[in-house]
């Protein structure tokens, strides 16, 4: 796996400095930040010694047709599409190429496996998840796909017309990725069920939404799983970020730097020395 990030300082420097700041507030701090940050530091230990593959997981709510597209990108019905719930709660993987996959899947606790035959290179390396829906009535499915979610390197969130401004999809999974953007895509899926003006207006509105919530630097992809309409430009999406084999390295940075963020805020800014009961501020 790559080190290193675009801009800033590496991913190395940045976890040394995050490990650091956790040795020092041990004792002083008694926040839950801390101890995120500790769960942090293993993730990343254990994610660097499982290779560059790059695991994308397609999540959404049920008849999002998130399973549809999961099988029209695996070019096979792998995931069954469910319109009621609950569905399965266990997440489904295809996986292009062989290097260390099963190693990824298993630290991943993914059981369901797919290979893809015929694979296209440009994709190997690629391990694509179908997560249970996130508003299952099963309580186990979404804790499930919030377990999930921490773990993955690329979000893709699949929206549908109806509840593309669902709040309930905003304020707990989209906006608080804020500081998560460059590895998160949102599809508009079901396209095909509007018209050029309403697919137009949902999808600006859409777009609205998300430059609002601190996401303008999140890719918004226009598909319909049933005509394939948009899917040759989200293999576009998933092919350029398989490519540049820095999709985990990415989404490590990003969680390094919400952490940080989180353990600063108990921190003073450094000019008259720690305030009590508080930890000197991380890099």
């Amino acid at each position: 796996m790559s080190r290193r990030n675009r801009g800033g300082l590496p991913l190395t420097d940045r976890l040394a400095a995050l490990r650091e700041a956790v040795e020092v507030a041990e004792g002083r701090l008694d926040v839950p930040d801390v101890a995120r940050a500790r769960t942090l530091l293993a993730k990343a230990g254990a994610r660097e010694a499982l290779g560059d593959a790059t695991v994308v997981a397609l999540a959404g709510a049920t008849g999002s047709g998130k399973s549809t597209l999961f099988n029209a990108l695996s070019g096979a019905e792998v995931s069954t599409p469910g319109v009621r719930r609950p569905t399965t709660g266990v997440a489904h993987a295809s996986v292009w190429g062989e290097a260390g996959a099963d190693r990824l899947l298993d630290w991943l606790e993914v059981p369901r496996r797919h290979r893809i035959a015929d694979a296209d290179p440009a994709l190997d390396g690629l391990v694509l998840l179908d997560l249970p829906d996130h508003d299952s009535v099963r309580l186990e499915h979404r804790l499930e796909v919030d377990r999930l979610v921490e773990l993955v390197d690329v979000l893709v969130w699949v929206l549908d017309p109806q509840k593309y401004a669902d709040a309930a999809v905003h304020e707990r999974y989209l906006a608080p990725m804020a500081g998560h953007a460059g590895v998160l895509v949102v599809v508009l899926n079901q396209i095909d069920r509007l018209d050029e003006q309403a697919a137009a207006a949902c999808l600006a509105d859409l777009r609205r939404l998300l430059d609002g919530e601190g996401l303008a630097d999140t890719p918004i992809v226009a598909t319909s799983a049933r005509t394939g309409v948009g899917l040759t430009e989200l293999r576009a999406e998933l092919t350029r970020r398989v490519g540049v084999r820095r999709a985990a390295t990415e989404r490590l940075t990003a969680d390094v730097r919400a952490v940080a963020a989180a353990l600063a805020a108990h921190c003073t800014d450094g000019t008259t020395g720690p305030a009590a009961g508080r930890a000197p501020r991380p890099s």
